[in-house]
């Protein structure tokens, strides 16, 4: 197996745990959603730094925290990427996930504007559209359930501004994100002595407890996979088999947990799905105009550096 395609089976894999997830927060439908954010937060630390540890990297996470500037923007993703995780377990748990795979589909499009807010990108035509068709999307739920999808627009909305805070933070993908959960660590800990103080649920069942305990790997062993798949796989095919996420999760919603798809969902998915399809396929193009302007630019270096059988240099 080529490298590449090494990258794609750990592109695919960590998708499909991220997309069957929510069969894993149904388990927990009857924990509390702040409980289970806050074993999620703790044993992914203790899964995390166990992960540094063996690969001789703990002193990295000292690095990531060394300066006031780069806490603080740690700490921010941190708190975008804790509110996504409420979130999702949130509407997972309270019969939304429907609305949950919407945010996720939406969340590229969400990026791009995101983009043109915070570094001032031009948006292109067919980008523009995408969008356009996003917007009809949301404004034809709205228009059928009376308010906006604010699960699927949250969702987007903290994953796109989380991007952000990570965009210009020079930190490898796992000693970030470890920084992050040790940030929330102490927050979760006070959650949960608060819950249990009340009766909470760990401890109180061998199931329960395993599967809280279990939040710590499944945040994990996607994040490494994807880690490892960006690095062997062209950003354009990342895009592409991102959205097997989202397809997961809406096949689970509907299929499997017996989500309503109603008269509006049948107008705003396919909306939502002909704007990904125009994004991608202009990301598909863009990519390979610039692999093509990088080996004309290479083929030519070579041709002026490269002598002629004939001793002469190329002009």
């Amino acid at each position: 197996m080529t490298d590449a395609a090494r990258g794609v089976a750990a592109m695919v894999a960590a998708c499909t745990i991220w997309g069957l997830s929510g069969l894993y927060y149904k388990l927990l439908d009857h924990v509390p959603p702040l409980e289970v954010l806050a074993h999620r937060t703790l044993w992914s630390l203790v899964f995390f730094a166990g992960v540094l540890a063996v690969q001789g990297r703990l002193a990295g996470l000292a690095a990531a925290l060394d300066r006031p500037g780069k806490i603080l923007r740690i700490l921010a993703a941190a708190l975008f990427i804790s509110a996504n995780w409420f979130l999702f377990i949130f509407s997972v748990q309270s019969g939304r996930a429907t609305e949950a795979s919407l945010g996720y589909y939406i969340f590229p499009l969400v990026a791009v504007m995101l983009g043109v807010v915070a570094f001032g990108e031009r948006l292109t035509r067919a980008q523009a559209v995408a969008v356009a068709l996003a917007v009809l999307a949301v404004g034809v739920l709205a228009a059928g359930e009376g308010v906006a999808p604010w699960i699927s627009l949250a969702l987007a909305g903290t994953f796109g501004l989380y991007g952000l805070m990570k965009k210009r933070l020079a930190v490898g993908p796992v000693t970030s994100v470890t920084a992050e959960v040790a940030l929330l660590a102490p927050v979760a800990l006070a959650i949960l002595w608060s819950v249990h103080r009340e009766g909470g649920t760990f401890g109180t069942g061998l199931g329960d407890s395993l599967l809280l305990m279990l939040s710590g790997p499944l945040t994990a062993t996607p994040l490494m996979l994807f880690a490892y798949a960006t690095r062997r796989v062209a950003y354009a095919t990342v895009g592409l088999v991102q959205y097997l996420n989202p397809t997961l999760q809406f096949l689970v919603a509907v299929l499997i947990f017996g989500e309503t798809f109603g008269l509006y969902d049948a107008v705003a998915f396919p909306l939502i799905w002909t704007a990904l399809a125009l994004y991608s396929v202009a990301a598909l193009r863009r990519e390979r105009a610039a692999r093509s302007a990088a080996r004309a630019a290479s083929a030519e270096s070579a041709g002026v550096t490269s002598p002629r059988s004939d001793g002469a240099a190329k002009p």
